[in-house]
């Protein structure tokens, strides 16, 4: 693993913090739980509608704040700020998860949507971070090395939370099956907490502009002055809508992963043990993504991500039996930290660093209206078809869309030069 200043470990700690909330409520312990909760209500598919539509309004809500936080946040000592806020929120609220009755269906959708647009929201700030934590050059490098050390970070509490899980189902431990899955939403609450405080210790806002009066009216107006200088940034902006489309396909994945499984009729032991070796395959594969990056440059490399993906959707369609699923999910280990971790660093480059958290509040804007039509999508086509296959096969045409537009972006360097 690259060598990482002081500053840039107390960063990239962050991914290790707050992946622990990725790994166990987006993605596993959470959908398990919820679907449990809802089984005596309503069907699987349905229960997998619900789940869909709860991250759709998460997202469309954080979707409109983001760029005017964003911008407001550009204003030197505000960075810090707006990122703590996000941060206490997101895990208040999955803190809270533990106290909701098991009976609250709805009480546990409303509550995941809160500690989703906590998540959200810090990430917002801790992406547009990446300016002032390195030079450019090593940009690529310290992104994935965040996002392999967040898939190391997030196996500990995810084996803490399935042993207190299959602890109460096997009888090992004196508790209830829903008293476990609340105990794993303290755990993964501490452990964000925890590791978060490097990064509030030790990074600060170096990039920004100086506080003026009224800055809520003037941060209106500086978003509209830069759509209206879009040709200034016109590979920037091309940049976005690919990756709109794109990361909707990645975010719909990691998001329904698991609901899609258990649709599917593989256990929820099967489908912990296999989400967590994804974490160890995608550990060196978010390294090498960042070494090839240097290589070959980032925009090769998002392709193949792009191209992984696709296969993935299409094989997605024929998955019958665990074993399928088990290749599935190496599949997306390859692939899912790296074509994150260079779409983030890839628009570090570009931006202005002056006007970071706008233009990354932009950047999050873009992925999380996107996120809005990935699950939705799902969502409504195995509603209707009554099938998981065609809800998951149904999100290629994203990938293909994002793979089209970003044939039309430059190379980083041409792109900074244009």
């Amino acid at each position: 693993m690259m060598k990482l200043t002081k500053i840039e470990k107390s960063w990239a700690l962050y991914d290790w913090a707050n992946s622990a909330y990725s790994m166990t409520i987006t993605s596993t312990i959470m959908p398990l739980y919820f679907k449990m909760v809802f089984e005596d209500v309503g069907s699987a598919t349905t229960s997998t509608a619900y789940w869909g539509y709860a991250n759709s309004i998460a997202t469309l809500f954080l979707a409109m704040l983001a760029p005017v936080l964003g911008t407001i946040a550009d204003y030197m000592g505000l960075k810090k700020r707006f990122f703590v806020t996000f941060v206490l929120i997101g895990i208040a609220a999955t803190a809270f998860l533990s106290l909701i009755p098991e009976s609250y269906w709805w009480g546990l959708l409303v509550v995941y949507i809160l500690t989703a647009i906590g998540f959200s929201g810090a990430n917002v700030f801790y992406d547009a971070f990446l300016v002032d934590i390195t030079p450019a050059e090593r940009m690529d490098r310290v992104s994935t090395t965040g996002f392999a050390m967040g898939y190391i970070g997030s196996t500990i509490p995810f084996i803490l939370c399935m042993a207190v899980v299959v602890g109460s189902q096997m009888g090992w431990l004196p508790l209830s099956i829903g008293a476990a899955f609340r105990i794993s939403f303290i755990i993964t609450a501490i452990w964000w907490g925890v590791f978060t405080i490097p990064l509030i210790k030790n990074v600060r806002q170096v990039h920004g502009i100086p506080i003026e009066s009224k800055p809520v009216s003037r941060s209106f107006k500086r978003i509209a002055k830069t759509f209206s200088n879009i040709k200034a940034h016109k590979n920037l902006f091309t940049f976005l809508i690919a990756y709109f489309f794109y990361i909707d396909g990645v975010d719909t994945i990691i998001k329904m992963a698991t609901s899609y499984g258990s649709d599917l009729g593989i256990d929820a032991m099967n489908l912990l043990v296999i989400l967590l070796a994804t974490q160890f395959v995608a550990f060196p594969f978010a390294l090498l993504y960042g070494k090839l990056a240097e290589r070959f440059g980032c925009k090769r490399m998002l392709f193949v991500g792009i191209i992984t993906y696709t296969v993935i959707c299409i094989y997605a369609y024929f998955l019958d039996s665990v074993l399928d699923f088990w290749i599935l999910a190496m599949m997306v280990g390859t692939s899912q930290g790296g074509i994150q971790a260079l779409s983030r660093s890839y628009f570090g480059k570009l931006v202005p660093k002056e006007q970071a958290n706008e233009f990354f509040g932009f950047y999050n804007i873009f992925g999380k209206f996107a996120a809005i039509m990935g699950p939705f999508l799902v969502g409504f086509v195995t509603q209707m078809t009554g099938r998981t296959n065609n809800g998951v096969f149904s999100i290629i045409l994203l990938f293909i869309i994002g793979g089209i537009l970003l044939m039309r972006v430059p190379d980083v360097d041409e792109a900074k030069a244009a």
